[in-house]
């Protein structure tokens, strides 16, 4: 909507709309931190229950049975969704922010200063920034290295299944 055929309250509910919208961001990114803790704790502490149960004495209970290798195929394939799930999720969260950001970026054009805008300028452009990577760049990663165990768990159980 134009300014003039808003009224005269335009800056002043553009202003709230953006202090709004900048918070919704802002929490968006904060529920990702947490999502991304969360699958750490959860892929981390499937991988320290498989080492606390993948003791000599647990698993000779169960010498003449495929118990062990069919559990270690389960937590291997297990590990591997969560990871893609992880992946997911990650995407699914840049996505959201950069259209969030798209709309701050559209919000700051009736504003004095675009800051978002500008600090993307600094980033990309300032020779002090040169090596800045996104966040999301890093990010991304982490759900594949943390796949590594996993596969080399559902590798070594379908290796010792099919003897």
């Amino acid at each position: 909507m134009d300014r003039h055929d808003y009224g005269e309250n335009f800056q002043g509910h553009l202003l709230e709309q953006y202090k709004l919208y900048v918070e919704m961001a802002d929490r968006i990114s904060a529920r990702r931190v947490q999502i991304n803790s969360f699958y750490i704790s959860l892929l981390s502490g499937l991988l320290a229950i498989i080492s606390i149960f993948g003791n000599k004495d647990f698993f000779l209970k169960f010498q003449n049975s495929k118990f062990p290798n069919m559990t270690l195929f389960v937590v291997g394939l297990l590990g591997i969704i969560l990871c893609f799930v992880w992946q997911s999720n990650i995407r699914s969260y840049k996505q959201l922010n950069s259209a969030k950001f798209k709309v701050i970026g559209e919000i700051e054009k009736h504003m004095p200063l675009s800051l978002y805008e500008r600090e993307w300028e600094f980033l990309k452009n300032d020779r002090g920034y040169q090596g800045y990577l996104e966040q999301t760049v890093i990010e991304k990663y982490i759900p594949f290295i943390l796949a590594i165990p996993y596969v080399i768990l559902l590798l070594y159980s379908l290796l010792a299944l099919a003897q």
